[in-house]
């Protein structure tokens, strides 16, 4: 739930915040008559989101369980690409993301309400589409650890509501929240939790037989004694980072060849983009 609510907060608020700064560029440029054609490619770009969400649960359900496995392997390796992109385009992009927004937003006026509708699409569908497809690896990779879906999807809504809450009160201008330090905090948390997307992909790869031979399936430790995985703690790690108390391998190779280097080119260069975005200039939405 905690990991699933990490990826709503962060995808959400990225979302949020791209909304707020169409929503306020329109208002400070007299342009009120035209925000039914940024809601309404807002709208689109939801109901694609919900759209692709809906398309790879029920294509996945009409699979074997051989090719469910595969399918949901190739889409956690599809969804870590994603979020890994994400991660590090937001924090490259944070210092120019609302000049960019205005930037296309002031083109598309001239060009009339179809462009505007088309502008708000793209710039939140992005998020969307990238939140369904990471949010739907999670989800099955918490169905498949104890045959639940309620509490990873429970989370990912609590953090998209607060998401939403949050946006709205920083383009009020109600509270003041340092972005800069926000998402490198959730991009680390989002780090670990795509390591253990991707080792759990590579699993579900090796057991639609994709993946086979001995040096795949050779186990590295074996800590269920230590580590239940019925046990709440390891309930909580197998919820966080798709912790797994017999790995192969194979997949503890993977984790730690994503994790080690994804951190350290992320923390490497985090500094710039923390000194560009001074916690009071963050909320300005509406100058």
């Amino acid at each position: 739930m905690f990991a699933n609510y990490l990826i709503g907060l962060r995808e959400g608020l990225e979302a949020s915040l791209v909304v707020g700064i169409l929503v306020a560029y329109l208002v400070r440029t007299g342009h009120r008559d035209r925000l039914p054609a940024i809601w309404a490619g807002i709208g689109a770009a939801v109901g694609l989101s919900l759209g692709v969400g809906a398309l790879l649960t029920f294509t996945s359900h009409s699979l074997t369980f051989k090719a469910q496995e595969a399918f949901g392997g190739l889409m956690s390796l599809v969804a870590v690409v994603f979020v890994t992109w994400m991660v590090f385009w937001m924090r490259r992009t944070a210092r120019s993301i609302k000049g960019e927004l205005e930037g296309r937003l002031s083109a598309a006026l001239t060009m009339g309400t179809r462009a505007l509708v088309v502008t708000a699409f793209i710039a939140v569908g992005r998020e969307g589409l990238e939140t369904a497809v990471f949010l739907w690896s999670a989800v099955q990779a918490a169905a498949q650890a104890d045959g639940s879906t309620s509490a990873p999807v429970t989370g990912a809504a609590l953090g998209l509501v607060t998401a939403v809450v949050v946006g709205y009160l920083l383009y009020k201008r109600a509270v003041r929240l340092n972005l800069a330090k926000f998402f490198t905090i959730t991009g680390a948390g989002l780090v670990l939790v795509a390591a253990g997307v991707l080792a759990y992909g590579f699993h579900d790869l090796l057991e639609a037989g994709v993946l086979h031979g001995a040096f795949f399936s050779r186990q590295a430790f074996d800590v269920s004694a230590t580590i239940p995985p019925s046990s709440w703690y390891g309930t909580l790690l197998k919820g966080i980072v798709n912790f797994r108390p017999d790995p192969t391998v194979f997949e503890v190779g993977v984790y730690l060849s994503y994790l080690v280097p994804t951190l350290y080119f992320f923390f490497r260069g985090s500094a710039p983009v923390a000194a560009a975005t001074e916690p009071a200039r963050e909320p300005s939405l509406t100058n």
